[in-house]
């Protein structure tokens, strides 16, 4: 290497003399770079001659949408992403931005619904989450679904396109001294660094465990039984309205799916495991464990639908399945995440009519979520309090689902970039999708009592002189809608 500012040789992970502790910087498999270890004063040397360039661990959805917005502002980035190298149980590929559990964003209503506000937000914010969303949708009623695979490919290409953006692979164990970083590594945060995290925050690190749905052939549905419909036939276009699979339940089979989802073998949690669930992805067996109609007041209910097949039947529950690609080749089953074993997954879900001889693409399974609490440690900046060149994003920030995620990266790469170019933005405001989030992880929320959240208008402040209950929550959630469109329409163009 023949200076400190010529980094372009940096190698592939290697062990350092003893064992002792060396950065991991890699070159993309099948790259020619140097197979030379870097040590950590290397690596300091590194961040301390790229004094104006944002640095960002993780590259899911905040990392990368953190990392367009600053691009987009004039700001060099480098991505560090530990995948493919380093794996994860939820990851399949390299790409940026993979979806590991759900293919959908959720409602894409921005008037009655903070998520689809939210979307709606970062769309003005040019993002590129949604706008690789909009590219990639997928009928789903009124919600945001996308083909995942040809989504993660399009983000990934989206910003190895940009001059100013590059993608580092490796792992990143220790926390940085010099420059300027956003860590958005997510859930799934590696146990290197998670412990180096907890080091320095001096709090142990909380957790949830998160699970995912399993993916079924659709050519093995039987369509005798099962029909095509959204709920309330939703959607503009006959195919919106027909966006997802129904499989139809009478008592009888019901009360028998119940009695074997309760009795089927399960994950069992290692020793010291202790964590809760996020309730906004429990599996499906512990809402069983709530109560034997839980589950058909929850994912099952069969409201909205009426059976093609038997029109006159009125079925006792449904499960649905949502399309979870552009061929319509698979579909995922809508809530049914789980911690039961595989064997048991394939008995038990082909206990419900339509699906005795489904193939999957994909069986669910269960995985432990990382996140630091944050009102304690962060400031409304999001940088973290002991040391301000570093800011947090996405659910590591215990923020929960993709699009909260994706928006805590906008913000964090806005406000980042801002600072690397000396300018001095404000925080979104709280009446604001983003900016009620932000407030609730930085500060509204109870320390003590800190969980994952999703966005909801229980974050907004009221609006003065509306009905609050359920008969005058359509004008309010439309008044909280068209507010917090003008305010965050004001803090786009301030800048």
């Amino acid at each position: 290497m023949s200076s400190l500012h010529d980094f372009s040789t940096l190698g592939r992970r290697a062990e350092g003399p003893s064992g002792s502790s060396l950065w991991t910087m890699t070159y993309p498999p099948g790259d020619p770079g140097s197979s030379s270890p870097l040590s950590k004063t290397l690596f300091r040397a590194y961040v301390r001659a790229m004094t104006h360039t944002l640095h960002i661990l993780g590259g899911g959805m905040a990392g990368s949408e953190a990392a367009w917005q600053a691009a987009h502002m004039g700001v060099d980035v480098v991505i560090h992403e530990m995948r493919p190298n380093v794996e994860t149980f939820a990851h399949r590929t390299g790409h940026l931005a993979e979806m590991v559990c759900s293919n959908s964003f959720r409602s894409d209503d921005d008037e009655q619904n903070a998520v689809g506000l939210l979307h709606w937000e970062m769309r003005a914010a040019n993002g590129l989450i949604m706008q690789t969303a909009d590219k990639h949708r997928l009928p789903a009623g009124g919600a945001l679904a996308v083909d995942r695979d040809p989504f993660a490919e399009s983000v990934t290409e989206a910003l190895l396109a940009l001059p100013n953006v590059r993608v580092e692979y490796g792992e990143i164990t220790e926390l940085p001294d010099d420059g300027h970083w956003i860590i958005a590594t997510g859930p799934l945060t590696s146990a290197n660094l998670g412990a180096a995290i907890q080091a320095e925050t001096g709090a142990e690190r909380l957790a949830f465990f998160d699970a995912i749905a399993p993916i079924v052939y659709a050519e093995s549905v039987n369509m005798d039984i099962a029909w095509l419909q959204s709920r309330y036939d939703k959607g503009e276009t006959e195919e919106e309205q027909k966006a997802y699979l129904n499989c139809p339940m009478t008592k009888d089979q019901y009360e028998a799916f119940i009695d074997a989802l309760l009795a089927a073998d399960k994950t069992e949690f290692h020793e010291g495991e202790t964590a809760g669930y996020f309730d906004g992805c429990l599996p499906i067996e512990v809402m069983a464990e709530r109560g034997r109609e839980t589950l058909r007041f929850g994912p099952m209910k069969p409201v909205g639908l009426t059976n093609a097949n038997r029109p006159d039947d009125k079925p006792y529950a449904v499960v649905q399945l949502r399309r979870d690609n552009a061929l319509g080749t698979l579909y995922n089953i809508v809530g049914f995440q789980t911690k039961m074993k595989y064997g048991a997954q394939t008995e038990v879900f082909k206990m419900i009519p339509g699906l005795e001889d489904a193939s999957f693409a994909r069986l669910g399974g269960i995985h432990r979520n990382t996140f630091i609490n944050s009102p304690t440690l962060l400031d409304n900046q999001m940088r973290l309090k002991s040391r301000p060149h570093i800011r947090f994003a996405g659910q590591v920030t215990g923020v929960e689902g993709y699009v909260e995620s994706a928006a805590m990266g906008l913000l964090a790469g806005r406000l980042a970039a801002a600072e690397i170019l000396g300018k001095t933005i404000e925080t979104a405001p709280q009446n604001t999708a983003m900016g009620a989030l932000v407030h609730h992880i930085t500060g509204g929320a109870e320390a003590k009592t800190f969980q994952p959240m999703n966005v909801n208008f229980g974050l907004f402040q009221p609006v003065e002189g509306l009905k609050g209950g359920r008969r005058g929550r359509k004008d309010r959630y439309k008044a909280y809608t068209d507010r917090a469109k003008a305010e965050w329409q004001g803090w786009l163009d301030a800048q």
